[in-house]
């Protein structure tokens, strides 16, 4: 997944365009209660802070002339199907070409494809397999019925910075819509106690670092797609979504420290992937930012 796009304070003149909804929250604790929702972009003008502007993605189709196509805009909730789609470039026909990441170029990953319904249940990270004719095809169940997201998260070759588009999937049935947990520290996931010190922060730069045990005991976390640990947050409300890269140098242990500077306050859910004694584990966590205040 590709990094964060990150400005200067001398863009200010630009992110106002795009941030004039961006209002100052406030920090929480586990009983803390959500942010409203803001813009899709902060800044953190506090003398003493490095002002930091990081990109919403996947709230377009459409960007930079790329088109997220899905060629099967209708699930069926409870049945196995293949999800199909391409990614059509400026020149109207399907990419074929992208740029291999987390891995080597005959062995790294194209396309990253996330599957999460409106209200963050039922999230999906699949790798799809691309033809030669650039249809992307992948074996996609969705449990229950809603209105669902497709985001995908890739690099066309003939571009340097990557992309990440969105679109909308309908699976029709009696929707039932859950609420968002309230925002935690500590969760469990397939037998483990993932828990987690620091939290998103919008306008400043921000670490987060979860850690992982089984029994009470730490465990020593495995490569996965050439880091100890993935981390998606998605934004309440608009589904904006940013991977929170994991810090250069890791070594294996208990811990994951990730880049925790996020586009807006407001209440995100947290999706840690994690590998163990070769198995992939999904925690999640709910978090609400700050204003991006940073403390030396």
């Amino acid at each position: 997944m590709r990094t964060s796009v990150r400005l200067m304070t001398y863009a200010l003149g630009l992110v106002v365009v795009f941030a004039s909804a961006a209002g100052a929250g406030r920090a929480f604790g586990p009983e803390g209660k959500p942010a409203p929702a803001p813009a899709h972009t902060a800044m953190d003008e506090h003398p003493g802070h490095e002002a930091t502007t990081v990109a919403a993605e996947g709230l377009q189709v459409t960007q930079a002339g790329y088109t997220l196509s899905p060629l099967t805009t209708r699930l069926v909730a409870g049945q196995a199907q293949t999800f199909a789609f391409r990614i059509v470039g400026p020149d109207g026909r399907a990419v074929t070409q992208f740029t291999r990441e987390h891995g080597t170029e005959e062995h790294g990953t194209e396309l990253h494809l996330i599957v999460v319904r409106r209200d963050m249940a039922g999230y999906q990270h699949l790798h799809p397999v691309r033809a030669a004719d650039g249809t992307w095809s992948v074996p996609l169940t969705v449990s229950e019925p809603g209105a669902y997201r497709a985001l995908a998260d890739f690099t066309p070759r003939a571009r340097t910075e990557g992309l990440v588009l969105g679109a909308d999937l309908d699976a029709p049935g009696d929707y039932q819509p859950r609420l968002l947990p309230k925002p935690d520290w500590e969760t469990t996931a397939d037998g483990y106690t993932v828990t987690r010190a620091g939290e998103p922060q919008a306008g400043a730069d921000s670490w987060m670092t979860v850690s992982v045990s089984r029994n009470g005991q730490p465990v020593t976390l495995e490569p996965y797609l050439g880091s100890f640990g993935h981390l998606v947050a998605l934004h309440q409300g608009d589904l904006a979504y940013l991977h929170l890269h994991p810090q250069e140098g890791a070594t294996a242990g208990p811990d994951v420290t990730v880049d925790a500077s996020v586009a807006a306050t407001g209440t995100y859910r947290l999706f840690l992937e994690f590998k163990h004694d070769g198995t992939v584990h999904l925690a999640e966590f709910t978090a609400t930012t700050g204003a991006g205040h940073t403390h030396n």
